[in-house]
């Protein structure tokens, strides 16, 4: 079990807190309230759950927090135990047409569990726990609403297994959330993303009827339905348990740590090494900007890298690193225990927000081929919106084919200047990084800050997602004014 961590304290009552964004609310009048209670253990119309439910970890929402707002705010919050009762709950609002946004840790960034048309917030949190360890496949079978951190202790101290997912908010964020936005754990050099962990889900579709997809280790019965519904951020589906892959917990560590003279230089090491087939848990690249921020490393682009498990393999593995890094300055290695002990932190962003910056990441991901020019074009571009202070980079996660770049910016603009601020920064980096041939996204997802810029990344195939969102959810009442995507209910709002 677990329950949300609140991003940052409402500036004022949470009862009184009111909805920032001007979008077309659809509210859950008695009537249809009494038939949720019917169908559900949990409903609540309680003020300050609705302000709380309403809410995740979208920096720019917490400026507004302080303001004593939200983008949207719920009219109803649900809390159903069981499959039954989201499948009732959902039957019940889709011959309704009122919208459901599923949530659980709500530690995503962009917005994307945010009711921009009222309804109901379908929490998921008490669906959650272990329902299966198969040791003899390696495949775990557990609920959508448990949290990462109480499962990696259970399947440590219990099973012996671990599934290898550290995504920064593990402390926050739930299985069904990593894989409605996609994300990305801190090793997945080693174990992969979330979509490459998956490999089979029960979904409960718009109307009520529940589905189960993937089961093999490989099959060829038409596409992949189970990847159809992982990143879909809740629009096409709920998903309400997953099997994943487990490993042995590791019983190996090495580290290392380098520093390059460029940016440049670093991607390219890392580059050699993947193509090798050395994939550490842990590559990390930063900046000088973010070296000297993050390890007081000077001038250095500093390089950490780890790798757990099998002592044989790990041992080969950092052969590797070391070959490919020799030109580069060899540094502590103590450092990666550093990162370590302070990598899910997140405190420092509800600190410079209470202080008036704003601030935020944007993580995308490209080819090897294209990640300096992004590097230097998306970090020039946002360094260039007035009011900025800091822009900088890091590569978290690396692939045979290319790599995650992940920035960060800080700005001060006037208090009534804040949003145009945000908007412009984002504005700036995205349409770097997609010119210079970047995917949108790489682990944080779309939701509703990311949602403007959809079409043009997926081109003529965001028709496909369209058709696809229309064939389950004819009437819209998944997550509407996300990814993009049409809405019934009415377009989502823009700001500033």
């Amino acid at each position: 079990m677990g329950a949300p961590t609140p991003p940052i304290a409402f500036g004022g009552d949470a009862a009184d807190v009111t909805a920032r964004l001007n979008a077309a609310f659809v509210d859950v009048d008695a009537a249809l309230l009494e038939r949720l209670r019917g169908a559900c253990g949990e409903v609540t119309v309680e003020a300050a759950a609705l302000a709380e439910a309403s809410r995740d970890w979208w920096p720019l929402a917490m400026v507004w927090a302080l303001d004593g707002q939200v983008a949207a705010r719920a009219a109803a919050v649900a809390r159903p135990t069981s499959v039954a009762e989201i499948a009732a709950v959902l039957q019940i609002a889709n011959e309704s047409r009122v919208p459901v946004t599923p949530a659980a840790g709500r530690s995503g960034v962009c917005g994307a569990s945010v009711p921009i048309h009222g309804g109901i917030v379908l929490d998921l949190c008490a669906l959650s726990g272990i329902v299966d360890v198969d040791h003899e496949s390696m495949v775990l079978n557990v609920r959508a609403g448990t949290f990462g951190t109480p499962l990696e202790d259970e399947l440590r101290s219990s099973y012996g297994v671990t599934v290898g997912h550290w995504p920064q908010s593990m402390d926050l964020s739930t299985v069904g959330g990593w894989l409605a936005c996609r994300g990305a754990g801190q090793h997945s050099t080693r174990y992969g993303k979330i979509e490459d962990i998956v490999v089979g889900l029960d979904v409960v579709l718009a109307d009520g009827r529940t589905i189960t997809t993937g089961g093999a280790p490989r099959a060829a019965v038409g596409p992949d339905l189970t990847q159809l519904f992982v990143g879909s951020e809740g629009t096409l589906g709920v998903i309400t348990s997953a099997r994943l892959k487990l490993h042995p917990t590791p019983v190996a560590t090495r580290t290392a740590a380098f520093g390059f003279p460029s940016f440049r230089e670093g991607l390219d090491a890392c580059r050699r090494l993947m193509h090798r087939g050395a994939t550490p848990a842990v590559l990390r690249l930063y900046d000088a900007i973010e070296g000297e921020r993050n390890f007081q490393t000077g001038g250095h682009h500093p390089l950490l890298v780890l790798d757990e498990g099998d002592p044989t393999i790990i041992d080969a593995v950092m052969a590797v690193v070391a070959e490919e890094c020799s030109s580069a300055a060899p540094l502590d290695a103590a450092l990666v225990d550093r990162w370590l002990e302070h990598r899910n932190d997140v405190s420092a962003v509800e600190a410079l927000i209470s202080k008036g910056y704003v601030v935020d990441t944007m993580e995308i991901a490209a080819r090897w081929r294209d990640l300096p020019a992004i590097y230097d074009a998306a970090s020039s571009a946002i360094a260039g919106v007035e009011h900025t202070l800091v822009a900088s980079a890091h590569q978290s996660h690396s692939y045979g084919d290319g790599a995650c770049l992940y920035f960060t910016f800080a700005g001060q603009p006037p208090v009534d200047g804040r949003d145009a601020y945000y908007r412009a920064a984002w504005d700036a980096g995205t349409n770097a990084v997609l010119a210079n041939g970047g995917a949108l996204s790489h682990h944080h997802g779309i939701g509703l800050n990311r949602a403007r810029f959809v079409r043009e990344a997926l081109g003529d195939a965001f028709d496909v997602l369209v058709a696809a969102k229309h064939a389950l959810d004819p009437n819209g009442i998944l997550n509407p004014g996300k990814l993009g995507l049409p809405s019934p209910f009415g377009p989502s709002p823009a700001w500033p």
